[in-house]
This record gives C-alpha cells, structure tokens and sequence, in this order.
C-alpha cells in the first residue's frame, strides 16, 4: 500500500535526527555493522559465554557504581559504610549482594568462555590476537576481584589480603617490588585501603573496558568461530601467496576484498 504524503512527511521528520547523526559521524552505519552481520550456522548456545561474560561486567560495572555513591575508603568508617550499605540504603543489600556474587560469576564466566574458545580451537591464526586479549582480561578480571575484596575491611577482608600479598611477594624479581606497591608500608594501613580503592574502581575498569573493546571487535572483524564439528575450520592454514603488508587482505575476514576489486 503506497505511502500517504502525510505518512511520508512524518517518516521523513523522524528519520531527518538520524539521518543528520550519520552523515557527521557515520554511527548509524558501525551499528548496523556491529549489530547485523553473518554468523556460522551450526553455532550453538556455547557461543553465548562471551555475551554473558560481557554481561556479568556491565552489571558489576553498574553496581559498582551505586556502592562507590556510598562506600568510604578510609579504615575508621569502611566498616561502617558497607553495614549502612547493607542495612540503611534503600535496595543498598540487593545492589551489594548482586555485586559481591557477580563478582565471581564473572570470573567463571571468563574460564568457561576461555575454555570454550580453547576446545573449539578458536585461539589459531588468525585470532591469536582474540586469545591474547582474552587472557588479559582474564588476569585484570581476577586483580579486580583481589582488589575489591580488602574493601569491606573486616578480619576476613584484612587477612586475605595479607595472604595474597604475601604470595605476590615470592614472584622471583619484581615480587617483592610488587609486593611493596600493593602494601604501601610495612603493614596493611590506610594507604593499602586507598591504594586498593583507586584501582579497584579505577585503573583496573579502564583496562578492562579498553580490552573489552579491542576484543569485540576483532571478534566482529574475524568472525565467530564454528563449532569442531563443523565443516569449516575453526582457524585456516597460513597461505604464502597471499599479499604481504599494509593493505594486505585475506579470506574469512568480514569485507570480501578480492570480490571487490574485480568488481571494480
């Protein structure tokens, strides 16, 4: 049924914010590249430990933020605001109790993406750079979990730190060193609590969301990996014809470049 003229200004009002977001920063297009693009057609329910995992951060991301608006990194009242935490602010145990066990569903979130991702031998060329970035966030997932656990700064608090930086310290060479880094003295004090704050709410985010990005998208770039049983190979052996250097393109990327230019 053809379009009323009415119905096609009212399109046209609608769309003209759209239209003029796109033409300036091209976002409309990257989100429809991000959003819809072609994926394997024997994936299965595996390939969604990665959203979940990406999932579980934002939440703690999310929490974290609502207990930061109350949370006071100074060991005479840390204590104490995590009990008014808890039992005075409004949904304060739910927004706390949703952070302190996502904290380990993320971190086993990570293991189970990561061992997904080794069985169905999705870390070969030419993903490997997919697989290192996996394992950074891996490491800075568990250093956000070390970090934040001094933070309600109780006996059980104190005393696991005390034996996590203790192990820190019999790393050969920089153990010590980083040992010294983490403590900030000669025993856990208000530096540590402070020190702790700073990069459990800080340092640590900013590293994980920055290789949250790079990861997503050589995951767009390269493609989802099939499953092993799949016809189509998880990786693809290296092809000493093809083009080396800048500009350089190969098979199984998102763009079809040799299509492209012999079409052009």
């Amino acid at each position: 049924m053809p379009k009323s003229a009415r119905q096609a200004q009212i399109e046209k009002a609608a769309l003209y914010p759209v239209d003029w977001v796109e033409e300036r920063s091209g976002l409309v297009g990257y989100t429809k590249w991000f959003l819809f693009r072609n994926v394997p057609r024997d994936i299965n329910w595996m390939q969604t430990l990665g959203a979940a995992t990406l999932t579980a951060f934002l939440v703690q991301a999310t929490t974290g933020v609502f207990l930061a608006m109350y949370y006071k990194p100074d060991p005479d009242s840390a204590y104490a605001s995590i009990q008014n935490i808890t039992n005075e602010v409004t949904l304060g145990w739910l927004v706390r109790g949703m952070h302190k066990w996502g904290a380990s569903l993320f971190i086993i979130l990570m293991f189970l993406h990561m061992a997904r991702t080794f069985l169905f031998g999705a870390y070969k060329y030419p993903r490997e750079l997919n697989w290192i970035t996996g394992v950074l966030l891996l490491v800075m997932g568990m250093a956000e979990g070390f970090t934040g656990y001094l933070l309600p700064w109780d006996q059980t608090a104190y005393w696991a730190t005390v034996v996590g930086i203790n192990i820190n310290a019999t790393a050969p060479i920089a153990g010590p060193f980083l040992a010294q880094f983490l403590q900030g003295g000669a025993q856990i004090g208000p530096d540590t609590l402070a020190k702790f704050y700073s990069l459990h709410m800080l340092v640590i985010p900013g590293g994980i969301m920055a290789l949250i990005g790079l990861h997503m998208y050589l995951v767009i770039r390269l493609g989802v990996t099939s499953p092993p049983w799949s016809p189509t190979a998880a990786g693809r052996p290296r092809d000493d014809d093809e083009p080396k250097g800048y500009g350089a393109y190969r098979e199984g990327l998102i763009r079809e470049h040799k299509e492209e230019d012999e079409a052009s």
